[in-house]
């Protein structure tokens, strides 16, 4: 065929882009239930409506790869007629059975968006339990999962001072997501994991979806990358607590080798080696509260002995028991059985020789600035966030950074306006006019909802850049009738925690000749 690709994963990509193998296609085989269902890995529906349909390329590769099902050698040669069946054996994509074919590696379609816009990726992995009918290999290459989502939105899209990140590095890269997206917002990436097979098919990923400006490197952890420093690091480590005994199965995926949440522990604590000035780092991660040592407390400590700035989310804690059963089913065994149970025990005895009484799991944000000391724990649903999580992080750092040097007299000079998606709540007792709670609630980035006395509920309304904090203080203090100097420092605290949580973005210096309380 004239001008047909040479390399299998350049055939690969043109197949898939002529069938038009994309989750918006692909969504119009099926209804919008059948579509939802087969995202939480139910795929009764969608075989049902492939059935109804005339075979064409599109629906062959959705029933081999979406469903997982066995399809004739026939259907399979017409829906891949760039690569073939010889070339596709040869990236180890299918494996042929007598008159069928079947999936040999998962291959996804994955849409997203972020600020440079929408897009859409092709994604190889290995296949998961359902499609495996059994339990997981060790060397196992996660596919596209909940973190993995979590984390990609989370990634910042530039620097704190607006600029494009001129390296980044993806530490534990497994599929290569995560350097997929960073590719975007850097100018280059290393990415790094201690599987060779993950590095294989993240090479692949990369070259299917023509990001060159991927370097794959083979190492544990930090090792490959020492003496060298990066703007933005990103990291789905390995982190899951797995107990050190013989008959317990390590993941590479998921399994670092360290004791407890060591893992998580020599990662922040390495960071500050190879972030650079001006830097960022945003990770997942877990850690262990254990009795008389808070785990929130005990993540922050790490970053602050390592003398890096941190803002550590905990979004969800799990007892022990509750955690180790939710690991050892993602491993692929099953309640109910011999094997369950031995593995329960293991983690159980695990847990309780460290005196462990949950795993908080959530999201780790660390700067060069140790100025940045700021943990909590959110338990309600996040904000609308279209582009991501990460955008309002690096709006909320870069809003931080403008005022972080100034003492109040100066904050009192600076303009600031109300987010756009802040609205006000008031609560009143029946027949009183004065309400009793005043709420600020947050629409986008973590949903936030924060109680407000008078002044501060005053000053966020009056808050459209027209006057300075400074103003609007000395006219609340009128109205209010209270010492103006005393309301604007009290104001002045509040509002530097404000503008770090997205309620307050400051604009401008107000006149400096400006009569302030």
């Amino acid at each position: 065929m004239a001008g047909m690709p040479s390399a299998p994963i350049d055939r690969l990509r043109s197949d898939l882009t002529d069938a038009g193998f994309t989750v918006a296609l692909l969504d119009g085989l099926w209804s919008d239930d059948a579509a939802e269902a087969l995202r939480r890995g139910h795929v009764n529906a969608a075989r049902r409506a492939l059935a109804r349909l005339e075979r064409s390329p599109r629906a062959t590769l959705a029933a081999l790869f979406l469903l997982g099902d066995a399809v004739p050698v026939a259907d399979a040669a017409a829906a891949l007629p760039a690569l073939g069946l010889d070339g596709a054996e040869e990236l180890g994509l299918l494996r042929r059975d007598g008159e069928v074919v079947a999936p040999a590696l998962d291959l996804q379609p994955y849409a997203f968006r972020d600020r440079h816009g929408e897009g859409h990726w092709w994604l190889l992995s290995d296949l998961g339990e359902r499609m495996r009918g059994g339990a997981l290999p060790e060397d196992h290459v996660l596919g596209i999962g909940g973190a993995s989502l979590t984390l990609s939105g989370l990634i910042p899209p530039a620097r704190p001072d607006g600029a494009r990140f001129g390296s980044a590095l993806d530490l534990g890269t497994g599929s290569g997501i995560q350097a997929l997206h960073a590719a975007r917002h850097a100018d280059r990436v290393v990415a790094t994991d201690i599987s060779r097979r993950a590095l294989r098919l993240a090479e692949l990923n990369a070259r299917l979806n023509e990001v060159t400006t991927v370097e794959f490197r083979h190492g544990d952890l930090l090792e490959p990358v020492a003496g060298e420093r990066f703007d933005l690091i990103v990291s789905n480590p390995p982190f899951v607590i797995t107990p050190r005994v013989a008959g317990v199965p390590a993941y590479e995926y998921r399994d670092g080798g360290r004791v407890g949440d060591g893992l998580v522990e020599e990662v922040v604590r390495g960071i500050a080696d190879v972030l650079a000035p001006g830097g960022v780092a945003q990770l997942l991660g877990n850690w262990e509260h254990r009795w008389g040592a808070d785990g929130l407390e005990r993540a922050a400590g790490w970053a602050r002995e390592a003398g890096l700035g941190h803002w550590i989310v905990e979004r969800e804690r799990q007892d022990p028991a509750s955690y180790a059963e939710t690991w050892i089913r993602d491993g692929g065994t099953r309640p109910g059985t011999a094997d369950f149970d031995g593995l329960l025990d293991a983690w159980l005895d695990d847990f309780e020789a460290r005196g462990v009484l949950g795993v908080g799991f959530g999201y780790v944000l660390l700067t060069a600035d140790p100025s940045l000391e700021r943990i909590e724990r959110l338990t309600a649903a996040l904000g609308d966030n279209p582009a991501g999580l990460g955008e309002h992080l690096h709006a909320r750092l870069a809003a931080r950074a403008t005022i972080a040097g100034l003492d109040d007299a100066a904050l009192l000079r600076i303009r600031f306006a109300r987010a756009v998606d802040v609205t006000e709540e008031r609560h009143y007792w029946p027949g009183e006019s004065d309400p009793t709670v005043l709420l600020l609630r947050q629409g986008g980035g973590f949903a936030r909802s924060i109680e407000a006395g008078t002044g501060l509920a005053a000053l966020v309304g009056a808050s459209d850049g027209e006057l300075s904090l400074g103003q609007l203080a000395a006219a609340i203090a009128a109205l209010l009738e209270v010492e103006p100097a005393a309301l604007a420092a009290e104001l002045a605290e509040q509002v530097r925690d404000l503008v770090t949580l997205g309620f307050l973005d400051p604009l401008a210096d107000a006149d400096p000749a400006e009569e302030l309380v």
